[in-house]
């Protein structure tokens, strides 16, 4: 592959997540990612959708590489999806991929027609428990949001 073909494919989206190995498979730690950009289509509409997604794992025996996750996500700007099936789709995605002891992402819209959404999903690896509950980590805390009058 020449440069440019090299610096193309480094720029488009891409519907495929490397991993690599988790450097510390023996313990328990938490992996938090925020993705601020993240756009997608409304079905009924067309207009886009923007949202900030919030993926918190802890890893079995792989890690999300973040070049290829940032080209995933952006795999989605020209696609039309419901909230909550893009966040339970790219979940999904995430833990083939992966295969952690837990997943969780939140997809925190941006206000459309004066509605705020926000999807979580969950995974937990079947049999996993935590070796302390404070290992998962909190939910992303709600925004403030403020009512002009």
């Amino acid at each position: 592959m020449n440069t440019q073909d090299q610096n193309s494919a480094t720029r488009s989206p891409r519907r495929e997540l490397e991993t690599f190995n988790n450097p510390n498979p023996g313990r328990d730690y938490s992996i938090r990612i925020t993705i601020p950009e993240f756009t997608c289509l409304c079905p009924k509409t067309g207009q886009p959708d923007f949202a900030t997604l919030f993926l918190d794992y802890i890893p079995e025996a792989a890690c999300v590489e973040l070049k290829s996750l940032k080209q995933y996500v952006w795999s989605f700007r020209d696609e039309g999806a419901f909230h909550e099936a893009v966040t339970n789709t790219i979940l999904a995605d995430l833990v083939t991929a992966m295969e952690p002891r837990y997943a969780r992402l939140t997809a925190r819209f941006n206000v459309r027609g004066g509605i705020y959404t926000t999807v979580v999903a969950e995974h937990r690896a079947k049999g996993w428990q935590p070796a302390s509950p404070e290992i998962i980590p909190p939910q992303v805390p709600a925004p403030l949001i403020s009512s002009i009058p």
